[in-house]
């Protein structure tokens, strides 16, 4: 496994990313550790979760998944060593336990929140931690001055921005520089094969610009990019099947075209090619991806070791454009 630097983080990770989001969701404790055990096993060794993970879930408060991943590691002695563990704050959790609001990046949210996260993954250090989304109620001052203090209280190593604008992400790395505060080191955007605009123009050419990570989610399109899913019946009862709908188009119909034929040329898959071909363009660290079975890991192992050529690219970024 070739690793890869996330951003000036001084953290590197391997060309995919695991995604947690599934974790006490839609795969549950035994198939999560499944999971995990496959992926770390062979080398992918970032995980990705968030506090709110799967609050979007009947019954669900947030948590879930950072406590499967606790609960996981706590079975597993000697495995925190070998991963980068990521998690998020700044989504939509409910109310502080004062009854405030516990959404947002201001520095008193923050500073409950990173407990929670810690207690919940049993560690002492989160490896990389997110602003979930933007928050512009809140300066950057404030937000970056609260994460200098957990930096500094050795409860976090690193962070990034989750879902920001090249203005915003800007002006928060100005505000860094500015007032000797720590920088994001990392954007994590969505993009994929079929949703490219969030990620390309301003911010990718800010993000090579500083040297961020870029390490997108939704590197298969909710799962149209597999290739599983090509008509309605297909995609009945799925629990994206809404998304996977509106990937029904003549455009999306032509990248899994363009996927099956260079799969073929690779004796690969549309899954392992389409996260292969995020991995491939210059300046992405590399795709989160996720898993509920052992068997789907072996599609994210095989990703982060697949090659594409020259005309590969061209064919892909061709029926994408």
């Amino acid at each position: 496994m070739q690793y890869r630097p996330l951003g000036h983080s001084g953290l590197t990770v391997a060309p995919v990313v695991l995604g947690g989001n599934v974790f006490g969701w839609s795969a549950d404790e035994t198939a999560s550790f499944a999971v995990l055990d496959a992926a770390t096993d062979a080398g992918l060794n970032a995980i990705d979760t968030a506090d709110v993970y799967s609050r979007w879930a009947p019954g669900h408060t947030g948590g879930e998944s950072e406590s499967v991943i606790g609960r996981w590691l706590k079975a597993r002695p000697g495995r925190r060593d070998t991963v980068v563990l990521i998690t998020k704050v700044g989504s939509e959790m409910g109310r502080d336990p004062a009854g405030r609001p516990a959404i947002g990046l201001s520095a008193r949210w923050i500073e409950q929140a990173v407990e929670g996260s810690l207690r919940r993954l049993g560690v002492e250090v989160i490896d990389h931690y997110f602003s979930h989304r933007p928050d512009d109620s809140t300066p950057h001052e404030e937000t970056l001055s609260a994460y200098d203090r957990l930096i500094k209280a050795g409860k976090v190593r690193s962070i990034g921005a989750s879902n920001f604008s090249a203005a915003q992400l800007r002006a928060a790395l100005d505000t860094a520089d500015r007032e000797g505060l720590p920088r994001y080191s990392s954007i994590q955007p969505e993009f994929n094969l079929y949703d490219r605009a969030s990620l390309e123009g301003p911010l990718l050419d800010l993000c090579r610009a500083e040297g961020l990570g870029v390490i997108p989610y939704y590197g298969l399109a909710s799962g149209f990019l597999s290739g599983l899913y090509r008509d309605k019946a297909a995609i009945a009862g799925k629990t994206r099947a809404g998304k996977l709908e509106s990937y029904m188009t003549p455009r999306g119909f032509a990248i899994l075209d363009a996927l099956d034929a260079v799969a073929a040329r690779h004796g690969a898959n549309p899954a392992q090619v389409a996260l292969a071909w995020v991995a491939a363009q210059p300046g992405l660290t590399g795709p989160i991806a996720s898993a509920t079975t052992a068997a789907q890991v072996a599609d994210l192992v095989a990703a982060a070791k697949l090659a594409l050529s020259a005309e590969d690219l061209r064919d892909l970024a061709s029926a994408s454009a």
